[in-house]
């Protein structure tokens, strides 16, 4: 019988401790017994599909990613259905798929052990069918979510050597030079195959789990094991609707809706800036092409994007007793 490998999948511009990475792989792979782990980096021009498919050619029994969270994405997307788990080593800006598993975040150590010894538990993973002005489409997958509107236009507009510096801080950069200059545009939608309806946003955002950084849940009941697509429609509305807009994500998703009585709160609450709809499927259409966004990385102009998660489509490592986010009661 063959003796089981891992491959590690790195992006040597993210990760500045890839000796010491490849090292730590490479010592638990010897005292595991396993056989010589395959070591793959992406490239400008293989940002991570490629190689991940090598990877599981040569027989990879579980893949180690560490990047940004493009690389997640680009691996996740290569490796969905293919019965190969996934451990993400915390490295890059945002983290956002570990952060919304509660996957350890300092250094390396417990997710190359996870990758060995852990417990092995499905997610969701969403795909997106985008259709060009052109018409043309495309379909990519995203782990976190998916977004059409100001989001996109924000993280096109973020500085990229900023981004290397200071992180997901470097997005309030691009926020600033896209807010004030942010109008609402014309969009028809439908979830499940349902009647479509209209509405004025600024972002739809199409999410698999909404947890961000610094403790921001943008979709509070997000659950990236539960089988349905949290969709977001933000506006706005008047002089100080990015005030409501702000004060809806982080006091109300991220602060009151974190106890029994603050949810009470917000249930009375009066602020309609981003309205929350569920469903397995949901798609959506503007009359003028908007910059569209998976996980972070910008995706050119869309016409119309439709997305839907495949349950269970992804595995991922993690450490031995680990339990993904329960549902707020």
């Amino acid at each position: 019988m063959n003796a089981r490998r891992a491959a590690l999948l790195y992006n040597p511009v993210k990760v500045k401790s890839a000796p010491e990475l490849i090292a730590s792989v490479t010592n638990r792979s010897a005292r595991s017994g396993w056989a010589e782990p395959v070591i793959l980096e992406t490239t400008v021009e293989d940002p991570g599909q490629g190689i991940t498919r090598e990877a599981i050619l040569r027989g990879a029994s579980v893949v180690l990613v560490a990047g940004g969270d493009g690389t997640v994405r680009a691996v996740a997307e290569a490796m969905r259905g293919s019965g190969v788990p996934l451990a993400i080593v915390p490295s890059g800006t945002g983290n956002l798929l570990a952060r919304n598993l509660l996957l350890p975040l300092a250094g390396h150590e417990a997710m190359v052990g996870a990758a060995f010894d852990g417990d092995v538990l499905p997610i969701d993973i969403g795909i997106a069918e985008i259709t060009r002005p052109s018409g043309e489409q495309e379909s990519h997958a995203f782990v976190v979510m998916a977004g059409m509107g100001v989001d996109a236009a924000m993280i096109a507009k973020t500085n990229p050597r900023m981004k290397k510096h200071l992180g997901w801080v470097a997005y309030v950069d691009g926020a600033a030079r896209s807010l004030p200059s942010a109008k609402p545009f014309r969009l028809a939608y439908q979830m499940d195959g349902l009647s479509l309806q209209m509405a004025r946003v600024n972002s739809v955002l199409f999410a698999n789990c909404g947890a961000l950084p610094a403790g921001i849940d943008l979709v509070p009941d997000g659950l990236v094991d539960d089988g349905l697509l949290d969709v977001a429609l933000i506006e706005a509305r008047g002089p100080f609707g990015w005030l409501a807009v702000w004060r809806k994500l982080w006091w109300h998703n991220s602060v009151l809706a974190k106890s029994r009585m603050g949810r009470r709160i917000v249930a009375r609450a009066r602020n309609h800036s981003i309205r929350y709809l569920v469903g397995a499927e949901a798609e959506a259409a503007s009359p003028l092409p908007q910059p569209v966004e998976l996980d972070g990385d910008e995706f050119g102009l869309a016409a119309r994007i439709r997305c839907r998660v495949d349950q269970g489509g992804l595995l991922i490592a993690a450490p031995a007793g680990h339990r993904l986010a329960p549902r707020r009661p």
